[in-house]
């Protein structure tokens, strides 16, 4: 067998038992091996948070060079989110998919056995590959596998998965790394992901159908072929050729990730990342000289991976950089909490129930928490609000003492995460609103990519406030910040006309 046929016959997909195509709930099924990776991929997220101060001490490295276990993953998976849902167009989403898990799986195994922290952080890259291979097929899955009536409580349940993996990080990442080891960390992904792709293999529908082309039937000796031209017939008008179809964007991606890892590793080297002394005054330029090389490419792109005239659509802007604030104000506690509740004297496993809090209320108000709010309230007025509510909590995470009773150190956290889990989603809405139908595909997008980067800056800000100013002073510093730039989001939000 011939290298050519060896892939064919890897990448073609197998349709699922008749006993479960068959069944008129098959549909459930496909949604929870969806979830799975959801949830998985979440769940690795927010668990590494807890393990940075592990790192630092088996590693003997500074909190600069630990917080490129969580960079590296999120760069690698900003980068590869939009080239993958292409190529999963050629290759086929289920084969991606459960290709996901198989590469998430070896990856987490490697990462547990990693002997340096370059390798621990080359792993973690890879991971991200298979995040990535996850997360741009999800949503197409349930589109192509769910009826159109159960459609938005498919992706309801879709995204009360993400939250469960976003809420169960901290927590689980405590708990292992105070009664077993930090490695276990990344194992616990390992079972996981085998039944990931025992369950894509057989509760996933056929995404591309690999069957061989039809043989033409033989024609008698003579017959002319319809629609050839005889010899010595006039061609008449020459024909137009067939459009081709728009390449990927490859020089955007490229650029793309070429800026944000500038800013990311400027930021790092700010931080106490052992870098030259000049790298801060040269990353700094290059990140802007990147960044503004990225919208002239963009500009004149094809297929852009972020397009412009999108962009300038009113309330698109507004709403993006709104998306990166919301994520920016979710995942900075998650890092800065154990930092200063640890600092506190509370132990690592209780420190990560504490911030397990603030994703989980942002999980419960995603789904049912416009239910406490008044009936008539528009979206815009559940973004204000919760950007209000999201300030207000870190204000008081920042000024309250956290040596007190559990109660009185999540009550902050539970306020911050429910303010989140209403001024996500309807930014959200308000950005899909503005953008045209057609053009859904590529703003769902952007909107990624901008949660992604203000995952990214909520990793990195904290570790600079600390380098800066101390564990004590500079978390809280970092948190009354935050607190002044989710008030600065209120006005930001605003109704945009719909775009038919």
């Amino acid at each position: 067998m011939n290298a050519t046929a060896l892939a064919a016959r890897l990448l073609a997909e197998r349709p699922r038992p008749r006993g479960v195509s068959g069944w008129r709930h098959a549909h459930w099924l496909a949604v929870g091996t969806v979830c799975l990776g959801a949830f998985l991929g979440q769940l690795d997220a927010s668990v590494v948070a807890l393990v940075y101060p592990a790192l630092g001490r088996h590693f003997d490295a500074g909190f600069a060079a630990v917080e490129w276990v969580s960079l590296a993953y999120l760069l690698v998976l900003v980068a590869l989110l939009a080239p993958i849902g292409w190529l999963s167009d050629l290759v086929g989403r289920k084969t991606m998919y459960i290709g996901g898990f198989a590469v998430f799986g070896l990856s987490s195994l490697g990462a547990g056995f990693a002997g340096g922290l370059g390798i621990l952080v080359a792993c973690r890259a890879v991971q991200a590959v298979g995040a990535a291979m996850m997360q741009a097929n999800s949503v197409a899955l349930v589109a192509r596998g769910v009826p159109g009536h159960a459609m938005r409580r498919a992706l309801g349940i879709q995204a009360a998965a993400q939250g469960l993996g976003l809420a169960l990080g901290p927590s689980l990442g405590g708990l292992l790394v105070e009664h077993a080891d930090w490695r276990w960390v990344f194992w616990v992904n390992v079972p996981i992901a085998v039944f990931g792709i025992l369950a894509g293999r057989y509760l996933l529908p056929r995404t591309r159908d690999c069957r061989a082309p039809a043989v033409p039937k033989p024609r008698a000796p003579g017959a002319r072929t319809p629609g050839a031209r005889m010899p010595g017939a006039r061609t008449g008008r020459a024909r137009r050729p067939a459009p081709r179809e728009a390449r990927f964007d490859l020089p955007g991606m490229l650029l793309l990730t070429g800026s944000t890892t500038a800013l990311l590793l400027a930021l790092s080297a700010a931080s106490g990342l052992p870098l030259p002394g000049w790298a801060v005054a040269v990353l700094l330029p290059a990140a802007g000289v990147l960044a503004l090389a990225l919208v002239r490419q963009e500009r004149r792109a094809a297929r852009p991976i972020l397009a412009p005239g999108l962009v300038n659509t009113p309330g698109v802007r507004s709403g993006l950089v709104v998306a990166l604030i919301g994520y920016l104000l979710l995942f900075c506690p998650l890092v800065i909490g154990p930092v200063l509740l640890t600092g506190a004297g509370a132990p690592v496993g209780r420190a990560g129930l504490l911030v397990t809090v603030l994703p989980a209320a942002f999980a419960v108000a995603a789904t049912v928490g416009g239910a406490l709010l008044p009936r008539g309230w528009s979206e815009v007025a559940r973004c204000r609000a919760g950007a209000l509510l999201a300030g207000l909590g870190l204000l008081l995470f920042a000024l309250l003492p956290l040596s007190g009773p559990g109660p009185a150190v999540a009550a902050p956290l539970l306020l911050a995460g429910y303010g989140l889990g209403l001024l996500l989603p309807a930014n959200n809405a308000l950005v899909m609103r503005a953008i045209p139908a057609e053009c859904s595909a590529v703003g769902g997008g952007m909107v990624n990519m901008a949660r992604s980067l203000g995952t990214a800056l909520g990793t990195a800000l904290p570790v600079l406030g600390v380098h800066l100013a101390g564990a004590e002073s500079g978390g809280r510093t970092v948190l009354l910040v935050l607190a002044g730039v989710a008030v600065a989001a209120v006005p930001l939000t605003r109704q945009a006309a719909v775009r038919r």
